[in-house]
């Protein structure tokens, strides 16, 4: 993979490589750019049946609503110096409002900008050090919310070094010092050609006076099949 490649160009001269280039490969590999990715979120005894698929320079997320027995598509847009994260209303696209970004999915642990991991693509990202996660060598990232809505000011991300995966987020609120909010934690990866993307992850949600663990949500990956379903139009 050219992104990957560049990163240990970077790590073979003595660099600490870029932000936006870890982040890209991240991107890279968290949305599986040449599958489609479906699977579960799960808490508890609830199983919420969950997509994502690649569709030219949209990545649509959905998931199977227990209200109404029907998928709940929205969708991302990449353009090569922002994205617009989008939705359908009254049969028109329009814009994902700002305040439903941090409202849990289907009462789990996993929000619709956890779902769509937007902070991945929020600008100005720093490299702050080196960490293992689960034994794991990692690049740690610092990421400011630019203003972007959701529940998250500051974000860091934990990145494989040699696989490009995610590893590891915590999400913080805007307190000072900042709380943690909620943590994903990658338990498995899986390789889908020559990719490594996510197979299971748990997120913890917290209660930032206490710090205690208040919720906990599996999100599970199948590995992909050759011509699986192409998204909710």
């Amino acid at each position: 993979m050219m992104i990957s490649a560049v990163l240990m160009g970077q790590v073979a001269m003595g660099q600490n490589p870029a932000a936006d280039d870890i982040l890209a490969t991240a991107r890279y590999v968290a949305t599986l750019q040449n599958q489609n990715l479906t699977g579960n979120i799960r808490k508890g005894n609830q199983k919420i049946p969950v997509g994502l698929y690649l569709m030219g320079e949209k990545i649509q997320f959905t998931f199977l609503s227990s209200k109404t027995g029907k998928w709940e598509p929205f969708e991302m847009r990449l353009k090569e110096d922002h994205y617009d994260l989008l939705e359908k209303k009254d049969g028109k696209t329009v814009q994902f409002p700002d305040a439903k970004l941090g409202q849990a999915i289907e009462g789990t642990d996993l929000s619709y900008e956890d779902l769509a991991m937007h902070f991945l693509y929020w600008p100005n990202g720093r490299v702050v050090g080196s960490e293992k996660v689960k034994g794991q060598d990692c690049w740690k990232v610092r990421l400011q919310n630019p203003g972007k809505g959701g529940r998250y000011t500051l974000v860091y991300v934990w990145v494989h070094k040699k696989a490009g995966a995610l590893m590891q987020v915590v999400g913080y609120n805007g307190d000072n010092p900042a709380k943690a909010l909620k943590q994903f934690l990658v338990n498995e990866i899986m390789k889908v050609g020559d990719a490594y993307t996510l197979r299971e992850m748990r997120v913890s949600s917290f209660d930032p006076r206490t710090n205690t663990t208040v919720g906990l949500t599996y999100v599970e990956f199948d590995k992909p099949k050759a011509g699986g379903p192409q998204g909710v139009r």
